[in-house]
């Protein structure tokens, strides 16, 4: 139907013959339909099926900056840009055609004097007819009050910056786009810092003194992106994502030394004094810089590399970056995988001891043996104790550990004493964490033990480090006196790198003392050179002091024939090393009791 099909009169006036035509039965007159539309004041259009304005009222001929009868006969997807976006052309043809009931989308359009509107278009059939009822309302309005709304939402109220969900949706869109087919490098980058010793600002100065700070750390850190003007597009993201950590992103980086130069300049402009309000501060950061390819890369996975190499910058000594370095990080992961399975692997049975003997220097037989643990873990094959022990210290599983060990090795000496009766017995030594003098009965464990096994307390040695033995006090000292006390023998090893306190020596319950190996490596005769005598002389030393103390003296890591025959000439009582044997299976303990191994 055309705009004109009364033949004379307005555009407005062609509305009234397709509403008496197409709704005869309606009880109010033409001219009232007609009036209401021309005067409502939402923004309407009829159009035909062929997509042409029948008729349109003043509110959208206002909105569109022209006159109403200049509307009618124009192609109602051109006036609202309906032909934009290849699915909502589809969807309004669809309309057309009578197969959709309705078409719903918002459209920014232009007005004729140059400004912007944002618009909600509407489509719908006009029942009982084959045309559409176009309205198009004006949501310029609520469109600013949402982005308001959403800036506010997606900003730091204390530095303006943006937020922790801002950064995240830049950094999935930046990850997401395919900035090879645009001309990009197809990688990422990220300076993820925080500022040392931020929360003594707060308790000493004040949250209000502390909000500024991070005020002025926020405009200093985009004040170094701008400098260099990072982006695909000229452009950066600095955020702060929440209490004195901030990141910044680096779209289409460059490689590895475009994200360094960025964290010294972001180190170098923290360290500058800031002056506050009368307050003159002085502060640095820590910061973990990761650069890689974009493509396979996660949000997640980016950020756990970022916070862990942030960690590596305070554990390194604060006030500087670290680079992320995938090694460091697959020896943490390694380590962060024995640290959740070490528990079970102990009820699961996946420990293991094997011994090295401790042999008379002078007679050259094996007198006791130190118990050596194993984790034969299923993943990482066998693990030697430096692998694990930390951990277990660190995480308290170590008194599991240690009570296993404790109880295995018992169990084994008597063993060895029952198998072989006509020899004297060995005593088996084993090493116990200061943690474990603190978070169990220790004492309770050893006497339970040993009354379990039938071993005599004698045939007992716990090994203590230095450390751990000088700086004894309390329930320490207290249990290391119930076992001294018990008949259970007490060793302090790798004796001479800790607090070195000889005349704590007199008052502690010990009875044995290990050298630690870097002295008996001064023992050992290099080619074409010779042996520093300060070392004999303050091996012989030791080895008298302590033997007017009452006690026994054992050299560790003892690899030579050369080593054994001067820590003898000193007085040295036995010793443990290469040249009598590693640490070996139970079996072949039981082959050396009664000989002279490495003679």
């Amino acid at each position: 139907m055309s705009a004109t099909s009364e033949g004379t009169g307005s555009a407005a006036d062609s509305i009234r013959p397709a509403l008496t035509e197409r709704h005869p039965a309606v009880s109010a007159s033409p001219r009232d339909y007609r009036a209401a539309f021309d005067a409502a004041n939402l923004a309407m259009a009829l159009v035909g099926r062929d997509g042409e304005v029948i008729a349109a009222n003043r509110a959208l001929a206002g909105l569109l900056g022209a006159e109403p009868d200049a509307l009618a006969g124009q192609r109602a997807a051109d006036l609202v840009d309906l032909a934009a976006e290849a699915r909502t052309w589809q969807a309004y043809q669809e309309v057309l055609r009578g197969r959709q009931a309705r078409l719903r989308c918002t459209r920014r359009l232009k007005h004729p004097d140059g400004h912007s509107l944002w618009t909600e278009v509407t489509l719908g059939p006009v029942a009982g007819t084959p045309d559409v009822l176009l309205s198009v309302a004006d949501i310029s309005d609520r469109r600013d009050l949402q982005a308001r709304l959403r800036h506010l939402q997606m900003h730091d109220p204390v530095t303006r910056l943006p937020n922790r969900a801002l950064f995240f949706e830049r950094l999935s869109a930046a990850l997401e786009s395919s900035s090879y087919e645009q001309g990009g490098t197809g990688r990422i980058g990220l300076c993820y810092l925080d500022l040392d010793g931020f929360k003594a600002v707060n308790d000493t100065l004040g949250h209000r003194v502390g909000d500024r700070l991070l005020t002025a750390v926020a405009a200093r850190l985009t004040q170094c992106a701008d400098q260099y003007g990072y982006g695909r597009t000229g452009g950066h993201l600095v955020a702060r994502l929440g209490g004195d950590e901030f990141a910044l992103l680096v779209e289409d980086s460059s490689g590895t030394e475009q994200l360094v130069d960025l964290a010294r300049s972001v180190l170098a402009a923290v360290q500058e004094p800031f002056d506050l309000a009368g307050q003159r501060l002085s502060v640095s950061a820590s910061i973990g810089v990761v650069e890689r390819d974009a493509a396979g890369t996660s949000a997640t996975g980016l950020m756990q590399a970022a916070d862990t190499t942030l960690y590596w910058a305070k554990e390194d000594g604060k006030a500087r970056w670290t680079l992320f370095d995938p090694e460091r990080n697959a020896h943490r992961m390694t380590r962060q995988a024995l640290s959740s399975t070490l528990r079970p692997a102990v009820e699961r049975g996946e420990f293991e001891l094997e011994y090295q003997p401790l042999v008379d220097l002078e007679s050259g037989a094996v007198r006791g043996v130190e118990a050596l643990v194993r984790w034969n873990h299923p993943q990482f094959g066998t693990l030697t104790p430096n692998r694990f022990i930390g951990i277990a210290e660190e995480d308290g599983s170590i008194v599991q550990l240690g009570r296993w060990v404790l109880g295995a090795a018992c169990r084994q000496a008597r063993r060895w004493q029952i198998e072989q009766p006509s020899d004297a017995p060995v005593f088996v030594s084993v090493n116990v964490a200061v943690r474990q003098v603190w978070d169990s009965d220790l004492v309770g464990d050893v006497a339970e033990i040993l009354a379990e096994t039938g071993l005599a307390p004698q045939l007992l040695q716990l090994e203590l480090t230095e450390s751990a033995v000088m700086g004894s006090a309390g329930r320490p000292l207290q249990a290391l006196q119930a076992l001294s006390d018990m008949g259970v023998r007490i060793a302090i090893d790798d004796f001479g790198t800790g607090y070195s306190n000889l005349a704590y020596l007199s008052r502690l319950p010990v009875s044995v003392l290990k050298l630690d190996g870097s002295f008996v490596r001064g023992f050992r005769y290099e080619e074409g050179s010779h042996p520093n005598p300060a070392d004999e002389t303050i091996v012989e030393a030791l080895v008298q002091l302590a033997h007017r103390l009452g006690l026994t003296v054992t050299a560790e890591c003892v690899e030579t024939a050369g080593q054994a025959a001067r820590l003898r000439r000193v007085g040295c009582d036995t010793g443990q090393g290469w040249l009598y044997s590693r640490a070996v299976a139970p079996e072949l303990i039981a082959e050396m009791i009664g000989t002279r191994p490495g003679a």
